[in-house]
């Protein structure tokens, strides 16, 4: 069991301690003569609740000891009552939490004591929460700084030699004694190794916009500027979305959208890999962008084999994937992870709509740039 809340009765006639302490069960009531001894016993023992009689003995003015008392950091939590005919003014201005008439009947004042012990033991129990918080948001924050610390060393220590990887499988491939049925798997090995250069950026960069260490430098993007961006994305898929017949309408008309073009062209990436890993060869991509509201609705969609409805809620969440894909790769999820937190980042959102056995779109919007006077669009393209 834990201690008894300690009341303190400052007063000149102790008998009004036992008094009170017949009335408020399961508190340790202490009387104190005057002020001195109440500073002494307040350092000793930090009461629950002091009741403070205007009548106490005290070299000092009562309203001083009372200040003086609640500037103690260990008294936080203790709730002063201050009771008495007179003088209770000064003393409600120096920090009483509550007065009361000396001529108040003792049960009357042993239940303002006993809602005083609730409070205080309420407020206890919230600062020792709020302790508890904060230790295991201390620990967790230690743990994101080491987390953070060996994705950002891993992933240093990986690109450079899987850029050196991907260097010499080019110079290979520009060999021209290299025999077909080899170069075939020259094609794999160099878009394998692009899927890994992938899989360990997505993973540096989830976790730098994760923290919010990773500034968009936005411009303007108008639709020749986009399909410039999906056609450097398509590049950077790799040689498996050769395989697959890739279908892009872009409008000319499209008013422009504030994006990140590098950003861009990572997303394009990532759903344009995640398409075509649903897909068999020879099937069909679509990317389609249009203007909703003042929104720029873009989408990939792709005729494999759907995505289970179970699997959506959690898609882009890091290391989480469908569980019904049509290829053996492994796959963090990083690439869904990293889309969704780059769209919103733009102020957009992202979303999926699947059906098994009919395919997946995947959609997200950015928002459009405000609608100007023709004459002003005409000089911002000259």
């Amino acid at each position: 069991m834990g201690q008894k809340p300690v009341v303190l009765v400052a007063a000149s006639d102790p008998l009004r301690s036992v008094t009170l302490g017949g009335l408020v069960p399961g508190s340790e009531l202490r009387p104190v003569s005057d002020t001195e001894s109440l500073l002494r016993e307040a350092h000793l023992t930090p009461p629950d609740v002091v009741v403070l009689y205007t009548d106490t003995p005290s070299k000092l003015p009562l309203p001083d000891v009372l200040t003086m008392l609640r500037s103690r950091p260990e008294l936080a939590h203790t709730r002063w009552l201050a009771v008495g005919t007179q003088g209770l003014g000064p003393l409600l201005q120096a920090g009483a939490d509550a007065l009361m008439s000396d001529t108040t009947p003792s049960e009357a004042l042993a239940t303002q004591v006993q809602t005083m012990l609730d409070r205080v033991r309420q407020g206890r129990e919230l600062a020792e929460r709020h302790q508890l918080m904060q230790r295991r948001m201390e620990s967790w924050e230690h743990e994101e700084r080491v987390r953070d610390q060996l994705v950002h060393m891993l992933v240093h220590d990986l690109k450079n030699p899987i850029t050196a990887v991907l260097g010499l499988l080019e110079v290979v491939g520009e060999d021209e004694r290299m025999p077909e049925d080899m170069r075939e798997l020259l094609d794999l090995a160099r878009e394998e190794t692009q899927h890994l250069l992938h899989l360990s950026v997505n993973m540096l960069d989830v976790r730098k916009i994760q923290a919010g260490k990773m500034k968009l430098n936005t411009e303007l993007v108008f639709a020749s500027k986009l399909l410039e961006v999906i056609e450097q994305a398509r590049g950077d898929v790799g040689a498996g979305l050769r395989e697959r017949h890739l279908r892009v309408d872009i409008p000319q008309s499209i008013r422009p959208v504030y994006a990140d073009p590098e950003i861009l062209r990572r997303i394009y990436a990532n759903l344009l890999s995640n398409a075509m890993k649903h897909t068999t060869t020879g099937g069909v991509i679509t990317v389609l962008a249009q203007e909703r509201g003042q929104e720029l609705l873009c989408s990939i969609r792709d005729d494999g084999e759907g995505i289970p409805a179970e699997d959506i809620p959690n898609l882009f969440a890091a290391f989480e994937q469908s569980r019904l894909t049509l290829h053996g790769r492994f796959d963090t999820g990083m690439g869904l992870a990293f889309c969704k937190l780059a769209v919103e980042g733009h102020g957009g959102q992202i979303w999926v709509e699947s059906e098994r056995g009919r395919g997946a779109t995947f959609y997200f919007t950015l928002p459009l740039e405000a609608e100007t006077d023709d004459d002003d669009f005409v000089e911002l393209l000259s």
